[in-house]
């Protein structure tokens, strides 16, 4: 048994006396915390997990009835619906994720899978492993961005458990509450408990502890969650309030930064034979050959039900939009979604920056086409000064394992990087700026970004090295000649497809 488990069983108990005294002020300091919240720069996530019959669900309804519910999002986490199932498992957790100032309140959480299907042995310890590994990560990830993180365990012994589930089929108004599963679940609670114990050791960090309350006292068990919350509350609103305000971030970051490191010679970049051509002639057979090929990999992938992401990043006037309207004019328009990424909104910002992301993954057979992506955070973010370095350095791990969520969920996922060169960027630019259906895509901000061409050209090379992984590899693609960017790509994706 695990040593925090014999220790909730000790039975903490609260009298009616007490309960009733303390229970006013509670209420009231956390409505008040909660209002300080509101106008805080983070949001409170809450996790509500345990034994069948602890009280889980009672201790959701109390916290809900104390706080201002305008400002609580709940999310019980039951199994996954067939939309659910079609997408990476971590897809309705982010959806449900709580913008800065709210709280957001798990009933269950991203831990209950791998906990319920080791106790059925659906899954092996590695495996289990690795998605507590998942676990750590996403609570990091969620820390890292602010966030704070409660998670309580209500814990019941063995024979209290079994005493609270008759209790409650004894009684007509509580019966309905008991099922078969909780039952099974009882037959194997040893089981259960171990592997549990096992997953609270795991998961439990300095940014995310597991909290475990002995249940079997109801006044107990409420008070202890409230008290925690006020606590936490508190204490953060109290450390933000402490920090010093961050510097004003300039209106126009200087062009004459040097790189953060001594600037490269041969790059990954650099070795790219960008005077690859092909002629008008040969150009229109292999499109029609290249578009076929992709249509009838996309059409597969439908069947198969196997979803794909294509990430498109490139230098300013690599032809990005045009290449993707070739591999769109192959696909059928029911087939796909183009989603293009600018600077966040408001509602965006108060979010992970991951979590727009997440929210537009496609459904099983369907193609999302990202017409720039999750990457400007170590590309423009980064270069701009748009994030701290902290923000960035962090989000290369972060990326690689929404990525690699992404894959094993059976997401197929390209990334295409479309490269030119500055002499062939200068003449785009000279030729966007004289023709007449071409000025809208010219702006001051592309002659900006061309005077830090270096600083550019030092973030992609690292994101190249750092992101090109064998889940989600990195395509470079030559641009100087658009007709060959766009049969590689094409080609590509139609391969990717076809190898999912």
């Amino acid at each position: 048994m695990c040593a925090m488990f014999e220790a909730a069983e000790i039975g903490r108990t609260i009298s009616k006396e007490d309960y009733e005294r303390e229970l006013p002020v509670l209420r009231e300091e956390l409505l008040e915390a909660q209002l300080e919240l509101r106008k805080a720069d983070f949001p409170v996530i809450i996790v509500v997990g345990g034994v069948d019959g602890a009280g889980k669900g009672e201790t959701v309804n109390t916290l809900l009835e104390w706080l201002d519910p305008r400002f609580v999002e709940t999310f019980a986490v039951a199994p996954p619906t067939d939309e659910e199932r079609e997408r990476p498992a971590y897809w309705r957790f982010w959806r449900a994720l709580p913008p800065r100032g709210k709280i957001g309140i798990f009933f269950g959480g991203w831990h209950t899978a791998p906990i319920v299907q080791r106790a059925y042995r659906q899954i092996k310890e590695p495996e289990f492993d690795r998605q507590l590994a998942e676990v750590v990560a996403f609570e990091s990830l969620l820390a890292g961005d602010g966030a704070v993180l409660l998670k309580f365990w209500m814990h019941l012994s063995k024979e209290r458990q079994r005493k609270r589930l008759r209790s409650l089929e004894k009684d007509p108004r509580t019966r309905w509450r008991v099922t078969e599963a909780d039952w099974e679940h009882f037959e194997i609670y040893d089981r259960f408990a171990k592997i549990s114990a096992h997953a609270l050791r795991r998961t439990s960090t300095a940014s995310a502890p597991w909290q475990v309350i002995e249940a079997s006292d109801r006044r107990y068990q409420t008070l202890t969650v409230g008290r925690t919350l006020r606590d936490a509350l508190r204490l953060q609103l109290a450390h933000r309030a402490s920090r010093p305000p961050p510097p004003p971030a300039p209106a126009e970051p200087p062009a004459e930064r040097p790189p953060t490191a001594s600037a490269p010679g041969v790059t990954i970049l650099s070795t790219l034979d960008l005077t690859q051509t092909v002629d008008e002639e040969a150009y229109r057979e292999q499109l029609e050959e290249a578009q076929g090929r992709l249509n009838r990999a996309a059409r597969r992938a439908l069947k198969k039900k196997i979803p794909s992401v294509i990430v498109y990043e490139g230098v300013d006037a690599a032809g990005k939009g045009g290449n993707i309207r070739r591999v769109t004019g192959a696909l059928d328009a029911r087939m796909y979604r183009i989603v293009p990424i600018a600077a966040p909104s408001e509602d965006e910002r108060k979010h992970p920056y991951l979590w727009r992301f997440w929210r537009h993954l496609p459904r099983a057979g369907q193609m999302t086409i990202f017409d720039r992506s999750w990457y400007g955070r170590v590309l423009v973010e980064r270069v701009e000064g748009f994030c701290s370095p902290t923000d960035w350095q962090r989000a290369y791990g972060e990326i690689n394992e929404f990525e690699e969520q992404l894959t094993r969920g059976g997401v197929a996922v390209v990334k295409l990087w479309l490269h030119i060169d500055q002499d062939e960027q200068l003449r785009r630019f000279e030729e966007r700026a004289v023709v007449g259906f071409k000025k809208f895509k010219i702006t001051e901000e592309d002659w900006r970004n061309r005077k830090r061409w270096p600083l550019y050209d030092q973030a992609v090379n690292e994101m190249v090295e750092r992101t090109s992984t064998e889940f989600a590899p990195w395509t470079l693609v030559e641009g100087n000649c658009k007709k060959f960017a766009r049969l590689k790509t094409l080609e590509t994706i139609a391969a990717a497809l076809e190898n999912g």
